[in-house]
């Protein structure tokens, strides 16, 4: 039997793709970034519309922006946020209608 060859991923695009989807792995993750894919949004509108504190919302911006999924300007003394990576944003659509579609 001939042999088949094969592709292999980098192990780079392999930790890339683990960071993210475990970025994705976390429910206030999904709200936050769910939330940016409609509305760029200060921090202080996260926190009144995820019912959150600022401190737990900075935590998971943080984290998304050193992940580059989301991204920031600023205006005078306020951080307005939205999300960075319209792929990532592709696959939680996709999830959610998948989801709903049930």
């Amino acid at each position: 039997m001939e042999q088949q060859e094969h592709a292999f991923l980098s192990s780079n695009t392999v930790e890339d793709a683990s960071r993210i989807f475990k970025a994705l792995a976390d429910p206030t993750r999904i709200k936050i970034l769910y939330l940016l894919s409609q509305e760029e949004c200060s921090v202080s509108h996260i926190t009144e519309v995820l019912n959150m504190t600022q401190s737990a919302v900075s935590h998971q911006l943080s984290l998304l922006r050193n992940l580059r999924l989301v991204k920031y300007r600023r205006d005078g003394n306020t951080f307005y946020y939205t999300y960075d990576d319209e792929h990532v944003i592709t696959i939680l659509n996709q999830v959610i209608s998948h989801i709903e579609c049930k």
